[in-house]
């Protein structure tokens, strides 16, 4: 769970090479691309270009190298080529990278095209609420001061908050302990320490926060079918504060880094 200076330096140039993937994105004309145009695209930069490898291609019998999931999709949309982003969709892409052992997992919120004044507004109120969380990190602070401080901010906008998926631990491992929930009571969980390296994604649904899913649990719904969004950053404690190991290229963190 505690990172040493040597892994946190190898976990740092994993979400450096991963911030690359998202800075290429945030340039690329999505519009009028499928989703598995974009997945093939991501792949090609993150093996042939960054000499690096796509943790989640094989991770629980997924295929693909990026999670893919448009408008009332949750979580877990599954990148194919009849699915073509169309103006005024909203998308989030979901993307691992590991570098020499350690890995690093991050998303973003894409607006195609022209998208309307309450898509964009759900989707910068998640990104507000991803950097509320991160905010709350520091050694000594509890993981439900993560939760609350997310949480606290989504309700203040109206947005729902999904309970079931989380963020998580990460280093040699796509998933470590431990679980990193996106409500929580202040004051509550387990203690931070220095060197602890997890993800904080948050999911904001614009309805109520229940889900669905198919059988196969692959892509996962607002049961209500209005849209939801994510962004997600993999974060390290460090002994002043935070340090965000995913950051994008011209990216302005939201709190103060430490």
């Amino acid at each position: 769970m505690i990172k040493s200076a040597a892994e946190l330096a190898l976990m740092a140039r994993a979400g450096a090479l991963l911030a690359q993937v998202f800075d290429a994105l945030g340039r690329l004309k999505l519009e009028g691309m499928s989703t598995m145009e974009v997945n093939d695209f991501v792949e090609r930069m993150i093996v042939d270009e960054l000499k690096a490898r796509p943790a989640s291609k094989g991770q629980y019998d997924f295929p693909y190298v990026l999670n893919a999931s448009i408008d009332d999709v949750v979580c877990h949309g599954m990148p194919a080529h009849e699915d073509v982003l169309r103006s005024g969709q909203i998308v989030n892409l979901d993307i691992t990278l590991e570098k020499d052992g350690y890995i690093a997992d991050s998303s973003t919120t894409y607006l195609i095209g022209e998208v309307d004044y309450a898509a964009r507004r759900l989707v910068s109120a998640t990104y507000q609420a991803m950097w509320k969380g991160i905010a709350a990190v520091r050694p000594g602070a509890r993981l439900g001061d993560i939760g609350h401080a997310i949480a606290h901010y989504a309700k203040g906008q109206g947005y729902s908050v999904v309970k079931e998926y989380c963020g998580h631990g990460i280093g040699r491992e796509m998933h470590e302990d431990p679980q990193i929930q996106h409500v929580g009571r202040p004051g509550t969980g387990l203690v931070l320490e220095e060197g602890m390296t997890f993800t904080i994604e948050p999911m904001l649904n614009q309805g109520k926060a229940a889900i669905r899913h198919r059988p196969d649990q692959w892509p996962v719904y607002t049961r209500d079918g209005k849209l939801s969004a994510q962004f997600e950053h993999t974060v390290a404690v460090t002994r002043t504060g935070v340090r965000v190991l995913t950051l994008r290229p011209g990216e302005t963190p939201l709190c103060a880094m430490g």
